[in-house]
């Protein structure tokens, strides 16, 4: 792509996001959202291939519907109530629409169908940009209207998000399907914690988003598509490897590393709440995802594939790394021992 096409596109980016996430009226909030979604459609499509194309045109219908939903719920809540401004949505179907608008652009269950369709047809720093800095712009106006949305819907909607993308992603034999389903999963951590406590919502979010663009920069420097490439990876970049088997551990919510701060957090502050089987339920179903992400570090750190010769080793290379990589896998491993810091932050 060219240089200054894809300047323009990452502007925009940020641009759309910044108004959005900055904006008290539904309409600024809307024209954020729009300004994200024509600007990720070309890097989404940037390869010409059939399967990009596809990923394209589902992203444009999908997020088009979501945002005609969100203009359709703020345009209802103005016409009961006056007001236009993002904290003031109380009528309660202006509520219901919103919080259906904002699943699907999400990606929440029973809205995921998109989600990994999408991210298998992107390239992995497309898909990195769509699991992490897309999302920002809805998950702030679920924090904005937190307090006005139907909490047992949350609820609901979250343990079903961690049942499926836990349970979906069993099966997959590509990792940005697998990373897909791992995003649903922990939306779902994000989501049912939202009513009670939003700012644990965002921390959980920046977190899950240190982790996953580590991991998916490790993918992108190994070029590592499906299991079969993780499996002969070792030889081509070991400490990658190594690293790579870390990442994943954090990400699925082991002490005593940083993806374990989130969880112990929300299932503390559901208990408190008075909503233990909740809480007993969503960690149980946690397990499902760390399944998966212990066989994707199974196949990158230990496995030799099972037939040599498909699959050629990689010879090893002596490519620099990103510096980046290096810095999130150590915030991705090692903030939990300054989680008190954390806490007062927040």
């Amino acid at each position: 792509m060219n240089p200054q096409a894809k300047l323009i596109f990452t502007t925009s980016l940020a641009l759309g996001t910044t108004i959005t996430i900055s904006s008290n009226h539904w309409i600024m909030a809307w024209t954020g959202l729009e300004i994200n979604t024509l600007a990720v459609l070309p890097l989404i499509s940037k390869s010409h291939h059939p399967r990009a194309i596809e990923a394209a045109t589902k992203y444009f219908l999908v997020q088009a519907a979501a945002s005609a939903l969100v203009l359709f719920s703020s345009m209802t809540n103005a016409w009961h109530t006056g007001q236009w401004d993002i904290t003031q949505l109380t009528h309660p179907t202006s509520c219901l629409i919103l919080t259906t608008a904002i699943s699907i652009k999400l990606g929440l269950v029973p809205f995921h169908f998109w989600f990994p369709e999408v991210l298998q047809g992107s390239p992995l720093t497309t898909g990195l940009l769509l699991s992490t800095a897309m999302k920002l712009p809805p998950i702030t106006l679920l924090f904005m209207t937190s307090q006005s949305l139907n909490h047992t819907l949350l609820v609901t909607m979250a343990i079903m998000s961690t049942a499926l993308g836990g349970w979906m992603g069993l099966n997959q034999t590509q990792t940005r399907k697998i990373m897909a389903f791992s995003s649903i999963s922990h939306l779902g951590w994000m989501t049912i914690i939202l009513a009670y406590n939003p700012k644990l919502t965002l921390l959980n979010f920046y977190l899950y988003t240190l982790m996953t663009a580590a991991v998916f920069l490790i993918l992108n420097s190994m070029k590592a598509l499906k299991l079969s490439t993780l499996m002969t990876s070792w030889t081509k970049t070991p400490s990658l490897n190594s690293i790579l088997l870390l990442t994943l551990l954090s990400l699925a919510g082991l002490p005593p590393l940083t993806g374990f701060l989130p969880k112990w957090l929300i299932i503390q502050e559901l208990t408190k709440q008075g909503m233990a089987l909740s809480a007993m339920i969503i960690s149980l179903l946690s397990l499902l995802g760390l399944f998966f992400y212990l066989r994707l570090a199974y196949c990158a750190t230990i496995t030799l594939p099972p037939h040599t010769t498909n699959h050629m080793k990689l010879w090893h290379t002596n490519k620099p790394t990103s510096p980046l990589i290096a810095i999130l896998t150590i915030l991705s491993i090692t903030l939990l021992p300054i989680s008190p810091l954390i806490l007062t932050a927040i």
